[in-house]
């Protein structure tokens, strides 16, 4: 089998791995007695970020350069560290949430690249002399990486507001999992609601103006869970993007003689960590919880995505791929 076959049985694999991935992960959380999916999951993921991991390889062999120079590349790249990034978050969060938020994104992405992309775009083609640099690596795989880290973190941030069912609430609590001591906060229009859950075996207490949907005990450990490990992934994530933009700003100044042109690539870069940064900011010099940095990273997400692959699609610029226009 040749390397270019290899690489077709490879991106067929990784969507026949991640396509029941999803539905184990999607059935054990309609279904949470069934305790062995989630484990089952988990091996799916891994199994897919060695395919992915595979066929990055076999790329790397048959075009001589490191394959992320074109989308077809990069789509699986960033796959490769939505897998990744999966992985960690999982072990940190220990929920069955993680992978039913993080597999479908990782499915779309592969079927994305291995089924839509016009074959042109897929087929590996001699470098154009600006990439051919060492920064190439640098700067667009740090880039990439940090993309999957932002993009996990967002989707927990998601998956937060959906466990909370949209309400308004404030944890007060930084550790993961661990029982601690939480006030949490419900707000809807005029009715208030106040309740304090404490470690278990101290019991609990609830002050209630008028009743109002309130969540059960393990939805507010999961909601603290997801709450803090969203920030952690995000937290890793944007030191990733700062570097991404710092080594894309010193590659553009060796290939094009500046170091900053507004192109759309750039300016998107730009709003993308400004979004971030005020994700960050608000949770450590505000310390805000909860609902409204979730929020805020939703609307990361939404950005991540524009400048990863709208401006590239649709803008015209230094990092275009010409595909629309």
């Amino acid at each position: 089998m040749n390397l270019v076959s290899l690489q077709n049985s490879l991106d067929n694999a990784t969507f026949a791995v991640l396509l029941p991935t999803l539905l184990c992960y999607w059935t054990a959380v309609a279904f949470p007695n069934l305790k062995a999916l989630p484990a089952i999951g988990t091996a799916g993921m891994a199994i897919a970020n060695l395919c992915m991991a595979a066929l990055l390889g076999a790329r790397w062999i048959e075009a001589g350069y490191f394959p992320i120079s074109n989308l077809y590349e990069s789509l699986f790249f960033l796959a490769w560290g939505l897998t990744a990034v999966h992985l960690l978050a999982e072990k940190l969060s220990g929920s069955r949430l993680v992978g039913a938020a993080t597999s479908p994104l990782a499915l779309g992405i592969v079927a994305f690249a291995a089924f839509t992309l016009p074959t042109d775009m897929r087929q590996a083609e001699p470098l154009v002399p600006a990439l051919k640099s060492n920064w190439l690596m640098m700067h667009v795989s740090v880039m990439m990486v940090s993309y999957a880290a932002l993009l996990v973190g967002s989707l927990l941030s998601v998956a937060f507001l959906v466990v909370t069912r949209g309400q308004a609430i404030e944890l007060r609590g930084s550790s993961v999992g661990t029982g601690s001591f939480r006030q949490v906060k419900l707000n809807r229009a005029s009715e208030f609601a106040i309740a304090s859950a404490e470690s278990a075996g101290t019991g609990s207490t609830a002050v209630l103006d008028k009743p109002v949907l309130q969540l059960a005990p393990e939805q507010l450990s999961l909601a603290d869970t997801l709450d803090n490990v969203s920030y952690r992934v995000i937290g890793l994530g944007f030191p990733l993007l700062t570097i991404g933009i710092i080594a894309g700003a010193v590659w553009a100044n060796e290939a094009w003689g500046s170091y900053w042109s507004w192109d759309p690539k750039e300016t998107w870069a730009l709003i993308t960590w400004l979004v971030f940064a005020a994700y960050l900011h608000a949770r450590i010099t505000r310390g805000w919880q909860g609902r409204r940095p979730a929020i805020l990273a939703t609307i990361g997400f939404g950005v991540v995505w524009v400048c990863y692959l709208g401006v590239n699609l649709l803008g015209k610029g230094l990092h275009s791929y010409g595909w629309f226009f």
